[in-house]
C-alpha cells in the first residue's frame, strides 16, 4: 500500500470535469485507489464517490494505493491532481 497527500489547487475543487479526469486517469491501473478527505474515503474509480467527498479548492487529500503497480498508480494520480490548476 502507498499513500500520498496532496492538496488540491484547482478552483472547482474535484467537481464534474476534474472529477471526470481523475476516474478516467485511476481506471487505467490494476489498483484499488482510495482518496480520503475529512475521514471520508471513495474509490478513486468511481464519479460519484469522488464527487461525494465535495473536495474544495486549498484541501489536502490523501490518496492511497493498493495493488500491483501501487506506487505508479498513486504517482499519476498526485500528478494529475496537482496539474489540475485553473
Amino acid at each position: 500500500m502507498v499513500s500520498r497527500e496532496v492538496v488540491v489547487k484547482n478552483a472547482t475543487g474535484l467537481h464534474a470535469r476534474p472529477a471526470t479526469l481523475l476516474v478516467k486517469k485511476a481506471s487505467s491501473f490494476k489498483s484499488d485507489i482510495s482518496v480520503e478527505f475529512n475521514g471520508k474515503k471513495a474509490n478513486v474509480k468511481s464519479l460519484i464517490g469522488v464527487l461525494s467527498l465535495g473536495v474544495t479548492k486549498d484541501s489536502k487529500i490523501t490518496v492511497i494505493a493498493s495493488g500491483d503497480d501501487e506506487t505508479h498508480a498513486a504517482e499519476e494520480v498526485v500528478k494529475l491532481i496537482e496539474s489540475l490548476e485553473e
